[in-house]
């Protein structure tokens, strides 16, 4: 069994208060990739509450995003779209929300699917490919060291070219595949 992880396709990711050109660009192959899906779905919310500014995130980053229930937090219309239709074709799209870059919540919901039906290739995309794409790849790794972990580069924007680029070189050291350089 595959399965592709959609991370963080969110408005405020793309468009809104912490968008890039870069994920604005990526979106088409984003939902391409997922209406060509053929196999389990899951994808995150960056989930942040109104207290967003008194955490340590929000110290180090004090723009306030993906604030629960905001449109900002919403995933992108065509993207929700297509995981709707992912999920109508294959047996349900799981959401996650997760508060943190890297979510143990995924980790162990895969680790008992593997579990259950062992998981040939994870494949991950999303936003943004230097923060939360390379956390979550690194922690499906820990949780599953035996399965494939990849990550498709041309589904994937970072913070800025350079940092997503060295994300991806990060990610090819710890034996996560990239694809579509």
């Amino acid at each position: 069994m595959k399965v592709l992880v959609v991370i963080d396709m969110q408005n405020d990711f793309i468009s809104g208060s912490l968008g890039t050109p870069e994920a604005v660009q990526i979106v088409p192959n984003v939902v391409e990739k997922i209406r060509s899906w053929d196999g389990l779905i899951y994808a995150t919310q960056d989930t942040h509450f109104a207290n967003y500014l008194e955490t340590q995130e929000g110290r180090i980053l004090p723009v306030p995003h993906c604030i629960q229930g905001t449109d900002g937090w919403k995933v992108a219309p065509s993207v929700r779209r297509a995981l709707t239709e992912g999920a109508a074709r294959n047996e349900s799209v799981l959401y996650i929300t997760k508060a943190t870059f890297g979510s143990r919540d995924l980790a162990e919901v895969l680790a008992k699917r593997h579990s259950e039906e062992p998981v040939e290739e994870i494949v991950l995309i999303g936003l943004c490919t230097d923060i939360c794409v390379i956390s979550n790849a690194l922690v499906l790794k820990a949780f599953l060291p035996d399965v494939s972990i990849a990550v498709d580069a041309a589904c994937c924007a970072g913070v800025n070219p350079q940092s997503h680029l060295n994300a991806l070189e990060a990610m090819k050291m710890c034996q996560i595949k990239i694809y579509n350089e």
